[in-house]
């Protein structure tokens, strides 16, 4: 189980999913029972995630965001409609909610992104 850990994505820097610049790395993924995940997020300067939304094949998603260090201007997370929406914690649902972060401008921005969903 280890070595299957050591191979896989855990504690690596990858490209984020929306391929806009940005760059993840798995802390932590569970599929039994709950299934939840956690990432670091590093966006560098120019960086920005597009518009989208995040379907799940069932149940309710949720993600809650907590932005550790912000950028110099930009790299603003803005989502149709959040559940907590404080200027350094986010929670929302991606599967029912576009949403999207703006240009990352004058310094790179670092976020903790731990996501579940519920049946």
């Amino acid at each position: 189980m280890i070595q299957r850990l050591i191979k896989s994505k855990w504690l690596r820097w990858q490209k984020g999913r929306q391929q806009s610049g940005y760059d993840k790395m798995l802390l932590l993924q569970n599929h039994l029972g709950i299934k939840c995940d956690a990432y670091f997020l590093r966006f560098p300067v120019g960086s920005m995630i597009p518009q989208h939304q995040d379907p799940v094949q069932k149940g309710q998603h949720f993600r809650l965001n907590i932005i550790i260090k912000k950028s110099q201007s930009g790299g603003e997370f803005i989502c149709e409609q959040n559940i907590i929406n404080l200027p350094r914690i986010k929670l929302f649902r991606p599967d029912l909610y576009r949403h999207e972060v703006t240009e990352v401008v004058g310094s790179p921005r670092y976020v903790l992104s731990i996501g579940w969903v519920l049946d």
